[in-house]
């Protein structure tokens, strides 16, 4: 044994040692390693044996505690390289996210269980369908490929720039409003199309050619439609509570002897910042045959 080696010896402990004070195991130390969240403090060149310095114990049972959280590694990394309030900060961030996500999986099974159970009829009932005519509108519209956790997010950014582009389009002249052109779920990324009526089309096509690139932009005129429609409010918005009500007004549709004329859409008429989770602030509906213009 080489005198270097004496002096690590002295310094550091073997990985059978190390993990015997971390109270993990060899195998889990060398698992930590290959993930890149707890690097061996020295790697013998010649034997490729794993040394660690005492002061690591810590950190090795802070990432084997988050790791049963099932922290995600790259926020484990995260987490284990702050310090202090900092650290408790990113894991109270975590956390959140866990019982936001735990929350919405709890709702889509009470869900599933009215289905499964037959009760889903029960849950159609609380849903009052009407229907209204729309006349033509010009829209500067914005699409994008998304799953449903992207979805939120992307509709708030979208509509906001489109409300921006109406002041250059003659202003809005109605609610906004998206439609799925096809499934949004976390299988299946649409596309949505995110829309808002202007006044000027002529204004709004000139901005498409500004735009239309970037934004994966348009204009396009809708025909004058008629919708049937539930008004629903903020908590309902949320998955999967808005799945029943557009089941809801699929199930009218068909006890009236209708068909959807076109995909489905949420209407956006109330300011989404200001509204309680009470409040109504979504119409989710379909379009259904119309006479009206003709």
């Amino acid at each position: 044994m080489t005198e270097g080696v004496r002096a690590v010896d002295e310094e550091l402990l073997s990985i059978g040692a190390f993990a015997a004070r971390a109270r993990l195991s060899a195998k889990a130390l060398r698992l930590y390693d290959r993930l890149g969240l707890l690097a061996p403090a020295h790697v013998d060149e010649v034997s490729g044996y794993r040394y660690y310095r005492a002061g690591q114990v810590e950190h090795a049972r802070l990432v084997a505690l988050l790791r049963r959280l099932d922290m995600p590694l790259a926020r484990i990394a995260e987490v284990a390289g702050a310090e202090g309030a900092r650290a408790a900060e990113l894991l109270d961030a975590y956390w959140a996210d866990v019982e936001a996500r735990l929350a919405g999986q709890r709702t889509l099974a009470e869900y599933l269980r009215g289905r499964l159970s037959g009760r889903n009829s029960e849950m159609y009932d609380k849903f009052v369908i009407e229907t209204v005519d729309v006349p033509e509108q010009v829209l500067v519209t914005e699409s994008r490929h998304t799953l449903a956790d992207e979805l939120p997010a992307w509709i708030g950014a979208s509509l906001g720039r489109l409300e921006g582009a109406a002041r250059e389009c003659g202003g809005v002249t109605g609610a906004p409003f998206v439609v799925y052109h096809s499934e949004v779920s976390m299988e299946s990324d649409g596309p949505a199309e995110c829309c808002v009526p202007v006044a000027d089309e002529a204004a709004a096509r000139a901005w498409a050619v500004r735009h239309g690139r970037a934004w994966e932009a348009g204009v396009r005129v809708q025909p004058a439609i008629r919708l049937a429609y539930t008004r629903i409010t903020k908590a309902q918005v949320a998955h999967p509570q808005i799945l029943a009500a557009f089941e809801a007004v699929e199930q009218w549709l068909a006890g009236q002897g209708l068909r959807a004329a076109g995909p489905c859409r949420e209407v956006y008429f109330a300011d989404w910042e200001a509204a309680g989770a009470d409040d109504p602030v979504c119409d989710v509906a379909f379009p259904v045959t119309c006479s009206v213009g003709r």
